[in-house]
């Protein structure tokens, strides 16, 4: 008897088919948006002091002093300060690479809605591009320091823009975008050093990761399947005037009150952009947000900037360098773990990971001054634990502020809250010049 294959043309199911085919593309999407957006901010303070380095010792235009000479992880080989360091505290780096993220958190949420989701995008690619030409290819330390303010820009327009993007999607895509975010950590630090460690020279280096801003295009234009009104290439003001027009013509015309009862509240979303004056009311009610996420992010890289450097162990197996490059990796790993566990735990109080990681700062900076700690490895343990405290508060963070922001602020919102990350950031390299030169005067 012949038989015939049967094929399935019911339109439900190629329409949950197509929804969940659509479901994964944007998380995927997402992911590889986190990853491409922080990629050049992680690679760049590592490549641009490489470069740095090389620049000064070709043109003897800037000799160190036998007092303080350093290597790459900051140690000071002829300094009498029982901790090894570097007189100039690796914080001072960090600000000019969080400092141009800060300002741009701080202001453009106010005004980026002009700007249409595209041109952002291009201009975050042609930024992050111009970032590795910059530091590749100077022939001038102030050119090189201009790369990685680049990068810095790219960074923190970006992560402000996806994180509002995030709103027009299935609220699944935020758990993507932190994984992606994590995933840069590990991704960036892994491929700098393994490049340069087979020999290619930090320029090379640099110049093969332009394909990383090309990524994020490609993620961005063809990976992500957005809904079919969304404002591609017309600022936010535009689509609220074209919806809000759509939706009283729906009203006019329909006259079906149940229809109408469920149509209005998108007509009030619709009528218009936050207000300036709406907007600062509702980045009042964010703090409890930002506070906690701040705090955070203050205690983890006053730890990373101000006390890592300082946790040597001289009898460990491993050298200085070692131990601090293996602190930096173990923080990222724990960073890239907890971002990428929103689909499993989600923790409301915040709160408690901003108490845990100040518990974790308070105990380290006791530690470098007391020296109570037997071994590296306990270290280890420690900003391992450090990097799963900060990648939680940041998703957890960012989830329920979209779970419980109303429809019409969730878009400001999400942008406005992205500045407490950066804010924790350049208080804690603050904070970390004078307990650095305290330890180092020792």
């Amino acid at each position: 008897m012949e038989q015939t294959a049967s094929v399935n043309t019911d339109p439900g199911h190629r329409s949950v088919t197509n929804g969940r085919c659509s479901q994964w593309r944007n998380w995927t999407g997402f992911w590889f948006l986190g990853l491409c957006n922080n990629f050049a901010y992680v690679v760049m303070l590592s490549a641009a002091h490489d470069i740095l380095k090389k620049q000064e010792s070709e043109n003897g235009t800037a000799p160190t002093p036998p007092t303080v000479a350093v290597d790459f992880q900051g140690r000071n080989s002829s300094n009498s300060s029982r901790y090894d360091c570097n007189p100039v505290s690796t914080a001072a780096v960090l600000l000019a690479d969080i400092l141009p993220t800060l300002v741009i958190k701080l202001f453009a949420p106010f005004v980026i809605h002009n700007l249409p989701y595209g041109v952002r995008v291009l201009f975050c690619v042609i930024v992050a591009a111009a970032s590795f030409l910059l530091v590749s290819l100077s022939t001038a330390v102030w050119i090189s320091i201009l790369g990685v303010i680049f990068a810095s820009i790219s960074a923190g327009l970006g992560e402000l823009s996806f994180l509002s993007l995030t709103v027009f999607f299935t609220r699944d895509v935020l758990g993507g975008w932190g994984s992606g975010t994590g995933g840069a950590g590990v991704a960036g630090a892994f491929l700098y050093s393994g490049f340069t460690q087979i020999g290619l020279s930090p320029q090379i280096t640099l110049l093969i990761m332009l394909v990383v801003p090309f990524a994020m295009l490609i993620s961005y234009f063809i990976l992500l399947v957005p809904p079919p009104s969304f404002p591609q290439w017309r600022s936010r003001t535009m689509e609220y005037t074209a919806v809000g027009s759509e939706e009283r013509q729906r009203l006019v015309d329909d006259s079906d009150q149940e229809q109408q009862e469920k149509s209005t509240p998108a007509d009030d979303r619709s009528t218009g952009p936050l207000t300036f004056t709406e907007k600062l009311h509702v980045s009042r009610g964010l703090l409890k947000f930002v506070f906690p996420l701040g705090l955070v992010y203050f205690a983890e890289y006053f730890i990373n900037q101000g006390l890592m450097e300082l946790l040597y162990f001289p009898n460990f197996f491993l050298s200085h360098a070692e131990q601090y490059r293996w602190y930096q990796t173990l923080y990222q790993v724990g960073v890239f773990v907890s971002r990428s566990s929103l689909c499993c735990v989600k923790i409301r109080k915040v709160w408690a990971l901003s108490l845990l990681q100040v518990v974790n700062a308070v105990l380290l900076l006791f530690a470098v001054r007391y020296q109570f700690l037997p071994s590296a490895l306990l270290v280890f343990v420690i900003v391992l634990y450090e990097g799963l405290l900060g990648g939680a508060a940041y998703v957890n963070t960012f989830y329920f502020i979209s779970k419980e922001t109303e429809d019409r602020q969730r878009e400001f919102a999400m942008a406005a809250a992205s500045v407490g990350d950066s804010l924790g950031i350049a208080l804690a390299g603050v904070a970390a010049f004078p307990i650095h030169r305290y330890f180092c005067s020792l």
